[in-house]
């Protein structure tokens, strides 16, 4: 089919130093402008970051320094990729929560506005939400395709998902299970023990205020501290100990601090 146009239409992704939109910088940047009538034009450039780029976000995307190195700034082009994306519509996978504030973030440091109010901001993955929706009645009709009766009765719930798990272990057996940030974690088999540690290898607290690192420390997973070790903190900020513990945690995320506070006493 083709896509119903008034204006160009730009589809874009970033590659980027990590995630966060106010501090991370873009590294790779593609864009596919469509026009009314079916027209098409890509432009598609690497972006020296002018800062490094994390080892973490290199082995998922790809870039490293040293494939960035000569690139130009993302302020050496920004007046070409504005002109590029002018009188355009935004779209993307994730642009709403991700793309399209980096790329905001990116134009104002270089002392451009990049003015998206009068835009049309279509998000690929909002639609996907939207209409495939992951609830326990949908993955019934998905693994069991079945509709799944009295929905939010305890009893149906629960002989409902008895029935897609093992639907998900009969369907998924022998194919390897990726985490979010795309690493394999494991192959799917009928085991409990290994399912456990397949979906929860970085869980330590149920809240997820902290999760292993890849050395299998406990680090902190919100707040100023994240991603530092729990250990190392506790012993440059001791105080820090004292504020969770009178904070509005879960007591389990209570115990599980105490719980490395206590082994720190013990070594």
């Amino acid at each position: 089919m083709e896509l119903n146009l008034k204006s160009p239409i730009a589809f874009f992704d970033l590659e980027a130093t990590g995630i966060n939109v106010s501090t991370d910088r873009i590294v790779e940047i593609s864009i596919l402008k469509v026009f009314p009538g079916g027209q098409e034009e890509i432009k598609t450039m690497k972006i020296n970051p002018t800062v490094p780029i994390p080892l973490e976000s290199s082995l998922i995307h790809g870039i490293y320094d040293k494939d960035v190195a000569d690139s130009p700034t993302f302020k050496d082009v920004a007046r070409e990729l504005h002109q590029f994306f002018e009188g355009a519509d935004l779209a993307g996978f994730n642009v709403l929560k991700y793309d399209i504030p980096l790329l905001v973030e990116e134009f104002l440091r270089a002392g451009i506005d990049f003015d998206i109010e009068k835009k049309n901001l279509l998000d690929a993955q909002k639609i996907f939400f939207m209409m495939e929706k992951r609830n326990l009645a949908s993955a019934y009709k998905f693994y069991c395709g079945k509709v799944l009766e009295n929905a939010h009765s305890a009893e149906a719930d629960t002989l409902a998902t008895y029935e897609v798990f093992k639907a998900q272990i009969d369907r998924y057996a022998g194919e390897e299970m990726e985490d979010l940030q795309g690493n394999t974690v494991g192959t799917m088999e009928n085991d409990m023990k290994k399912i456990h540690n397949m979906i929860n290898e970085k869980m330590v607290d149920l809240a997820g205020r902290f999760v292993f690192n890849d050395k299998g420390e406990e680090c902190f997973n919100f707040g100023k501290q994240k991603g530092k070790p729990v250990a190392q903190v506790l012993k440059e900020e001791p105080g820090y100990y004292d504020w969770m513990m009178k904070g509005d945690f879960p007591l389990d995320t209570k115990r599980k601090l105490t719980q490395v506070k206590l082994r720190g006493f013990n070594q």
